[in-house]
């Protein structure tokens, strides 16, 4: 556990008990802070792109090995995906990548809709010119992942732009919720990309946002929230031609 009281000494003592300044103090705890900074960024990229895959374990040894750092940089990263939801701890104490059971998908997407109609009816309702112009910039580099076909930038951008729209939106209540049920999403877009991108509803990869961007622009709150609605189910019909097809291909190679 952590000692979150504080020393009454500026300076402490490494393991040989040595005095250490107080500007080696800090160094440490900047190392740290920027080790776990990166192990986070990168654990996190992993668990998006499915490299690491739903319900592998993570070892806090291991990733320190790995990474050539100590555990305690580990662990603050460890945190940090865990209070995204991307990773979970066991009641045995074992850490892992959170699974996702396609049972829970309906669970998902209800979850999903509500929210994403709220902020997008709310954006409307409060959005600033400054609010719009972060939305627009946001959607801009989007459709230029798009125009890439960067599947990692696509995820980012996506993301990045719902969550402009969610800050518009003005109610930071809402704010955490929904970027921990768009980081779930990001999982499940990067299992069906592929398919995406040549599925009949790919021309509707950035119709949708537009039409939502100028729904809150116009202050439309009632069509904001149905467009957002629509953009939920469109993202839930793509997941799921993709599970039907991929069930139908593993049956004909049976």
């Amino acid at each position: 556990m952590i000692n979150l009281k504080a020393r009454p000494s500026f300076r402490a003592h490494n393991d040989s008990g040595e005095i250490m300044s107080k500007g080696t103090s800090e160094t440490e705890t900047n190392g740290r802070r920027h080790g776990g900074r990166y192990i986070y960024e990168e654990l996190r990229k992993q668990i998006l792109t499915l490299k690491l895959k739903p319900g592998a374990p993570l070892d806090e040894v291991s990733l320190a090995a790995q990474f050539g750092l100590s555990r305690s940089p580990v662990r603050d990263a460890l945190a940090r995906l865990i209070s995204e939801g991307l990773v979970t701890i066991l009641p045995n104490r074992t850490t892992l990548v959170t699974p996702f059971e396609i049972e829970e998908f309906p669970k998902y997407v209800s979850a999903l809709d509500l929210i994403q109609r709220a902020v997008t009816r709310l954006a409307a309702l409060h959005r600033t010119e400054a609010d719009l112009a972060r939305i627009r910039k946001a959607d801009d580099t989007y459709m230029q992942a798009v125009d890439s076909g960067d599947f990692n930038a696509m995820s980012e951008t996506n993301k990045a732009l719902h969550m402009a729209i969610a800050h518009a939106a003005n109610n930071p209540y809402f704010v955490g919720y929904y970027e921990r049920l768009l980081g779930e999403g990001q999982r499940l877009l990067h299992l069906h990309f592929d398919f995406t991108v040549t599925s009949p509803t790919a021309a509707k990869l950035g119709r949708d946002h537009a039409d939502m961007i100028d729904a809150i622009a116009r202050k439309d709150a009632e069509a904001a929230e149905r467009l957002a609605h629509e953009h939920t189910m469109l993202f839930q019909k793509r997941f799921l031609d993709y599970m039907r097809q991929n069930m139908t291909e593993s049956m004909a190679i049976l």
